[in-house]
């Protein structure tokens, strides 16, 4: 696999390839993702997080943003609590083989003079509408916005800058907040990022993804949880939308270099798979049934996530 493919797949969006191109042919160069602390690390971050490393073998240098101030503006709790989070969230990431990259605390980036300046700045450029339509990308409630949500998507462009990166990774969901970054950035003397999307995934239950449904995979569950959340796990025989196959595609095969579903002899015996497409050819023709797919992805699953359980203890 060379770089470039390397570098873009599992994506769903380059802006744009050819600069891309023209960033992996520099000596150096840089990339970031953005993480509010969560108490509960999932497979919705393992997609960013499956791409910084691939973007890390491609041979960029890596910056991890542990956004403490955008979790308080969005009340995720107090300051002595998110940075309780964020410390957590670092031990689940370099376990998660996140290693040798720079991880930086939001607020120890932002509270300086220069920073606020630049939210200044482009806050100045930014109009109500398109910072609205931003923040409703992400999934924030919208309908009585507050001043601080108006504030976030303005920081998280000052924060590409003042990183000094070439590039940002983000959900397809960060996608307008970028854009206003590669627009405006440059008005101010920065460069414009190349921005690399990656898709949002469906919950277990095949709905969107939410901490208030429980519809996820955590990497602090248990072997046990994590087999009984696959077993339950809807799986239709439809390869559009399918969240197990989600699973393989953009968590399993990205780290493992093959899958083997094991079934009695009387079923057809164990089936090796090198690699997503033949999986996914196979089940869409019928040839391997979703019970043997939700409990081979269990076992996947579980030998890819102990090294992190054992990491964070």
């Amino acid at each position: 696999m060379d770089t470039y493919e390397r570098a873009t797949r599992n994506t769903v969006e380059v802006i744009t390839d050819d600069d891309l191109r023209t960033l992996l042919a520099q000596p150096q160069k840089k990339v970031y993702a953005g993480y509010e602390p969560s108490g509960e690390i999932h497979l919705g971050h393992l997609v960013t997080i499956n791409k910084l490393v691939d973007l890390q073998t491609a041979g960029f240098e890596v910056t991890v943003l542990l956004a403490d101030l955008h979790a308080f503006l969005n009340r995720k709790g107090t300051m002595e609590k998110i940075g309780e989070l964020a410390e957590y969230n670092k031990r689940c990431f370099e376990g998660l083989g996140l290693k040798n990259v720079k991880y930086v605390l939001g607020s120890d980036l932002q509270l300086n003079r220069d920073y606020e300046l630049l939210v200044l700045q482009l806050s100045q450029q930014i109009t109500l509408n398109r910072a609205t339509r931003s923040m409703d990308e992400v999934g924030r409630q919208m309908d009585h916005p507050t001043v601080s949500q108006m504030v976030y998507p303005i920081m998280q462009m000052a924060d590409i800058a003042m990183l000094g990166v070439d590039a940002a990774v983000g959900g397809i969901d960060q996608r307008k907040i970028h854009m206003l970054a590669r627009e405006h950035l440059i008005s101010f003397g920065y460069k414009a990022p190349v921005c690399i999307h990656t898709p949002i995934l469906n919950g277990l239950d095949g709905k969107k993804m939410s901490s208030s449904q429980g519809n996820y995979i955590s990497v602090a569950d248990t072997e046990e949880e994590i087999l009984r959340k696959c077993q339950k796990a809807f799986c239709p025989p439809e390869i559009p939308e399918n969240p197990v196959l989600q699973i393989f595609q953009y968590h399993i095969f990205p780290r493992l270099p093959s899958i083997t579903i094991k079934r009695p002899e009387k079923f057809g015996g164990d089936r090796t798979f090198m690699d997503y497409k033949e999986l996914e050819y196979s089940y869409g023709r019928g040839e391997v049934h979703p019970l043997d797919l939700k409990k081979s992805c269990g076992v996947s699953l579980v030998e890819i996530l102990e090294p992190v359980r054992n990491y964070i203890g």
